[in-house]
């Protein structure tokens, strides 16, 4: 485990001190896990992305899409 100093304005400093109170942890756990789900989440939005990029083009899609059967859906899929 490592050790980071930080430079925070005092308003970020005193709200990160008030929500680690009110969720009973150390402001140390509350950075800890804000970092970790911004990490995350940048990591699902670089995921979508690369992901979109194999998408088919809107023409390919309406070409498999007229492959599919036209039917009613089954009785569990209906609302």
């Amino acid at each position: 485990m490592s050790t980071v100093s930080l430079r925070l304005p005092d308003f970020l400093r005193e709200a990160a001190r008030e929500e680690a109170r009110r969720d009973h942890i150390s402001v140390n756990q509350l950075v800890t896990t804000a970092l970790a789900e911004k990490l995350s989440a940048l990591g699902t939005a670089d995921y979508l992305a690369e992901r979109a990029k194999r998408a088919p083009s809107p023409g390919k899609f309406r070409e498999l899409m007229e492959k599919v059967p036209d039917r009613k859906p089954e009785r569990r899929d209906r609302f």
